[in-house]
């Protein structure tokens, strides 16, 4: 069977949430001949509303992906190494620069066509944006346009910089989404569907993209509502008023149908975040004497219905060359925490962070700490967790999500200027350590860079994982070609459709 040279960015990723690593007859633009159901709308039910307005250069930018409306220069395969998309083809053209082929034939929703110019203004408006997209922590680069061509320079040599580009806070937008003070991506992008209207943080609108350079979507269109309640989120879809449902609690998974979940191993990790910069656990000691109280057994199987895996450290099982780690190297005698008081921030949008925190809370107590929560919805909490005024801080963290590579997740948890820092971390030797894992080359050495500087972060005790969890989604039946995307990238693509 001969593979086509490249393939639209949806139906590369489709292969790669499918974890399939050959050519692909069903993702092909076109292989199956057009709609199936182009009459059929998809009604999908997602968890966090947007908190930027659906910017591109926020968390919300993989909203715009999941839906296939907005698209990156690169995309990603089943083993995080990089394929075409907007961009056809690249080479390294010196230690610190790559061109890019624009590909050709691209309009975007207004219209307008596709030009390495729009190209560069995408990639030069991130690296102006405050805060910058994660992917860029501790990346500074310049983007310039020749023809078709687009070279991006970063001042020191960077080995990922195609994986970067995959990311979809780095996606590429018409002109027209960078009016005013914010990106607004409604109308602007390239992907399969047209995002078409927003209502607030409730609602919003794709139409299927009759003009789609990949093939034609065989969806007529999504409806996504966002509904923060996981108990809601699975009731839609046992009454019917959902196609699709993302992030299906464990509590809810056994009341639907068997095979009305899949359920796929992720590389998604369930993180104590303790405050090294101020208050109780400033003393390593008692971020030891934290540690050593916390048993994630009865996380996995009470709260998780065992439906995770106990967490060895950072990185989990989706990642198998993880299991080569160090592990903690260093041993720090756990202190007395003689009552001292600490608070532990989560929030209610992943319905099991709620009841890990009133476990984490009863485990701490026993071991002598006074634990109160402080538990809200995640856009009401995230600036306040950002800004340290929490003791700990209870996170489910994707640990490969922007470039496929756990080293961008980790710079931008972990290290002195990271944008991502909840722990407050500053450490030499886990700055050191992140340098040397973010500069080595892809490959068996840039794994064991990565797994050296897991072990410096685990050394701090600034961050203590409990668990690795799994992607649990819900689709109705009548539901064909939803992706299971463990990256949580894709979800409808050209290829889904409701029969």
């Amino acid at each position: 069977m001969r593979c086509p040279k490249s393939l639209p960015v949806v139906s590369v990723a489709v292969a790669s949430a499918s974890l399939m690593t050959g050519c692909f007859a069903s993702g092909a633009p076109g292989a199956s001949g057009g709609p199936a159901s182009g009459d059929k709308r998809i009604r999908v039910v997602m968890m966090q509303p947007p908190r930027s307005g659906l910017s591109p250069l926020s968390d919300d930018a993989f909203k715009l992906s999941r839906w296939s409306t907005a698209e990156t220069l690169v995309t990603l395969d089943a083993n995080g190494d990089p394929r075409p998309a907007l961009a056809e083809k690249w080479e390294r053209s010196g230690d610190r620069s790559w061109t890019f082929t624009v590909r050709d034939g691209v309009t975007f929703h207004d219209g307008t066509e596709l030009t390495a110019a729009d190209v560069v203004r995408s990639l030069t408006e991130a690296t102006r944006a405050a805060p910058r997209p994660r992917i860029l922590d501790g990346v500074e680069l310049t983007v310039t346009a020749d023809g078709d061509t687009v070279t991006v320079t970063t001042a020191t040599e960077d080995p990922l910089l195609p994986q970067r580009l995959s990311s979809p806070q780095l996606a590429v937008l018409a002109a027209k989404a960078y009016r005013g003070r914010t990106v607004n991506p409604i109308g602007a992008g390239t992907g399969a569907f047209v995002l078409k209207k927003v209502n607030g943080t409730s609602a919003a609108t794709l139409d299927r993209n009759e003009h789609y350079w990949g093939g034609t979507a065989k969806a007529a269109g999504i409806d996504v509502r966002f509904v923060p309640d996981g108990t809601a989120r699975a009731a839609a879809l046992r009454s019917g008023e959902a196609d699709i449902v993302e992030s299906v609690p464990v509590s809810q998974a056994s009341l639907l149908d068997e095979d009305q979940i899949t359920e796929v191993p992720m590389p998604r990790t369930n993180t104590l975040y303790l405050n090294t910069a101020r208050g109780t656990f400033k003393d390593p000691s008692l971020r030891a004497a934290a540690r050593a109280a916390i048993d994630a057994g009865p996380l996995v199987e009470g709260v998780y219905e065992g439906r995770a895996d106990v967490a060895e450290g950072l990185l989990g099982p989706a990642l198998p060359w993880a299991k080569e780690r160090a592990g903690r190297t260093r041993d720090v005698k756990a202190g007395n925490p003689r009552g001292k008081t600490v608070t532990i921030g989560t929030f209610t949008d992943r319905a099991e962070l709620p009841e890990v925190a009133a476990a984490l809370q009863q485990q701490l107590r026993k071991a002598g700490f006074t634990v109160k929560l402080e538990i809200r919805e995640y856009a009401n909490i995230e600036s306040d967790a950002l800004a340290g005024k929490f003791d700990a801080f209870i996170l489910s963290r994707a640990t490969v999500l922007d470039s496929g590579d756990p080293a961008a997740y980790m710079y931008s948890d972990f290290a002195s200027d990271g944008s991502f820092n909840l722990s407050q971390l500053s450490d030499k030797s886990v700055d050191k350590a992140l340098e040397k894992a973010t500069t080595t080359a892809s490959g068996e050495a840039r794994r064991k860079a990565v797994l050296d500087a897991e072990t410096a972060v685990l050394n701090t005790d600034a961050a203590i994982p409990m668990l690795h969890e799994r992607v649990v989604q819900g689709d109705a039946t009548e539901v064909v070609g939803s992706a299971k995307d463990p990256r949580e990238r894709l979800l409808v693509t050209v290829d889904t459709y409701v029969k």
